[in-house]
């Protein structure tokens, strides 16, 4: 996955939640731009609900989605 297209989501104005689809099928939320850090090659999401985070390779996320709303 492209950084800048991470990115793009990250500083939308206003935020839209969003989530990533990772190649082996994991899914995670993004539910606000302070709970991602976006690097060079990886991003971390944070859970701060669970205080526990996720390292993500971005040569292993598929595809950025806008969280629907239920």
């Amino acid at each position: 996955m492209n950084a800048e297209t991470i990115r793009e989501y990250l500083r939308r104005k206003p935020f839209e939640p969003f989530v990533i689809r990772m190649s082996n099928g994991e899914i995670h939320e993004i539910r606000h731009p302070e709970c991602a850090l976006l690097m060079k090659t990886r991003m971390v999401v944070y859970y701060p609900d669970d205080d526990r985070s996720v390292t993500c390779s971005l040569v292993h996320i598929n595809s950025v989605e806008t969280l629907q709303a239920s």
